[in-house]
């Protein structure tokens, strides 16, 4: 059924529609914040994952942490 499901073609038209539903001012906009919010993402992810390796007990058991205030 999807065999050859994404072709050359019908991303030109994605791309078509994308331009004519958000149009060509808008798209740089939504591009730099798309790339800002990608760059926030990968640099919490690494900071997730440093933080992580430093949690580490002895013995391989990983410390408790407080739980963050929801106010």
């Amino acid at each position: 059924m999807l065999r050859n499901g994404l072709e050359p073609w019908h991303l030109l038209i994605v791309a078509i529609v994308v331009i004519v539903l958000f149009g060509s001012k808008k798209l740089p906009d939504t591009a730099r914040s798309l790339g800002r919010s990608m760059r926030i993402l990968k640099s919490e992810a690494k900071a997730l994952k440093e933080e992580g390796g430093s949690d580490a007990a002895p013995g391989g058991q990983t410390r408790p942490t407080a739980p963050a205030d929801a106010g």
